[in-house]
């Protein structure tokens, strides 16, 4: 059975109110009561319903955080972000990831508000699904994370992926390659078919230049290995790799280097996408653009924060960074 706040009193020899107040800190306690109820909750083994005490005050100080991959460097690194400015504010940070499952998204959003979370910060596994709506119709704060929507309708944090796609290719382009592959991972997937979009428009933009889409079920080095052994069994290679995102990348590179037969970047160029923290360390550093994925994090926490507290702008819902070439020894 569990050990109650008046189990402990009782134990201690002074009042609910006496622990309640050793619990919350207050100055108003003697030292030696302090001690008696510090030696209680010890030796009771006591643990504190915060849940039910949140719930009391009126606000929780749990938020949800639900990407599609935690597995991904670049969404750790959003959840790490998250975790610091939310920390700051004496918030914490309940983790979740979806795998891009709608599903198992509702999933974690239903248990997520039985925990009775102050508000969620979502990647959701559909963007052009009813979640925002169905937390909207429960009153539940809600920021999109890395994901963009109409003006106006819901706080986001994104990036400008168009944007990211086009100086992807751009780069390669300016070093002479004229054949493009884009390793693109599932085209369904907003952030793909923008980093798309943009590869596009660069490759209009040079006479003669091609772009070759290898469409992969995933965003994980296994799939881009595999689109990376396709592209080395070929006769008509392209002469550069745009991926989708890093962990492609990788993929893509064991595989053209494995054999030791083509060389990076001397017969194929290679640029990811994320510059997660281990790009640099690539047998052959790889050429990335960069998304500020700890900035998305702790904006996306401000964003929620100051929705809660009724102070942020209609004007400021939506924030929306650029992205930045990094280049290495893969693209060069």
């Amino acid at each position: 059975m569990a050990v109650k706040i008046k189990d402990v009193a009782a134990h201690a020899g002074v009042s609910v109110g006496t622990v309640s107040n050793v619990l919350n800190g207050r100055a108003t306690v003697s030292p030696a009561a302090v001690e008696r109820v510090r030696a209680a909750i010890d030796a009771l083994g006591y643990v504190r319903n915060d849940a039910a005490r949140q719930l009391r005050a009126g606000r929780s100080r749990s938020l949800a955080l639900i990407v599609l991959d935690v597995g991904n460097p670049f969404f750790a690194a959003v959840a790490r972000g998250a975790e610091a400015r939310a920390a700051a504010d004496g918030y914490i940070v309940l983790l979740g990831s979806s795998g891009a499952d709608g599903d198992h998204e509702r999933l974690y959003l239903d248990q997520f508000r039985e925990q009775r979370v102050a508000g969620v910060l979502l990647t959701p596994a559909d963007a052009d699904g009813d979640v925002v709506e169905h937390l909207a119709s429960a009153g539940v704060p809600v920021v999109l994370v890395d994901e963009q929507a109409a003006a106006g309708e819901v706080c986001t944090v994104s990036v400008d992926d168009v944007e990211g796609g086009h100086l992807a290719v751009a780069h390669l382009l300016a070093q002479g390659r004229r054949r493009i592959a884009f390793v693109a991972g599932p085209l369904a997937t907003r952030q793909v078919a923008d980093r798309l979009t943009g590869a596009r428009r660069a490759v209009a933009e040079v006479e003669g230049a091609t772009l070759e889409i290898i469409e992969t079920a995933a965003m994980t080095v296994l799939a881009g290995r595999a689109a990376g052994e396709g592209l080395r069994e070929r006769s008509d290679r392209p002469d550069a790799v745009f991926a989708a995102n890093d962990l492609l990348a990788v993929g893509v590179l064991q595989a053209l280097t494995m054999l030791g037969d083509i060389r990076v970047p001397d017969d194929i160029a290679l640029v990811g996408y994320d510059d997660i923290d281990f790009a640099a360390a690539t047998v052959v550093p790889l050429t990335s653009v960069r998304q500020p994925a700890e900035e998305i994090g702790s904006t996306a926490v401000d964003l929620l924060l100051r929705q809660l507290d009724g102070e942020l702008d209609p004007a400021e819902r939506q924030v929306r960074f650029r992205p930045e070439l990094v280049v290495r020894a893969s693209s060069r």
